[in-house]
């Protein structure tokens, strides 16, 4: 009997291993490659607009350097845009990163659960809300 517990409790393990592997992959351990799917652009007057990275012209694709502390990515005209990430947190299963650049702030929440990600900046009387989803590079 007690080989069948021991049998039980090892399958059990090793089914559990990915799970526990793939949790760990949005939790700033590894690089990520994250793609926007959806923008969303606010003016001061408060008519906002849905549209795609192209036309808020940022980067489709977002590499996020946990190490290096930098989020790097080309935009359409293939110019290369690098940002520092200056804060960054985990709280209640997400992983929250915080910075600044050319006079905007801008927040970055990863789920950990699931890699979907939510990127917000703000500026001078506009604001840009970035949807997407990140994987393991």
């Amino acid at each position: 009997m007690k080989k069948w517990h021991g049998l039980i409790l090892t399958l059990f393990l090793v089914g559990l291993t990915p799970l526990l592997v793939s949790a760990g992959d949005f939790d700033g351990s590894v690089p990520l490659i994250c793609a926007v799917v959806e923008t969303i652009e606010c003016g001061e007057n408060g008519n906002c607009q849905n549209g795609t990275a192209d036309s808020i012209n940022i980067p489709q694709f977002l590499k996020v350097n946990f190490k290096s502390k930098t989020i790097t990515g080309k935009n359409a005209e293939g110019e290369v845009r690098t940002t520092e990430i200056e804060n960054m947190e985990r709280s209640d299963g997400k992983l929250i990163l915080q910075g600044t650049q050319t006079s905007k702030g801008w927040s970055m929440v990863i789920d950990e659960a699931n890699g979907k990600m939510v990127l917000t900046a703000s500026g001078d009387q506009e604001g840009f809300i970035v949807f997407g989803a990140c994987t393991p590079k």
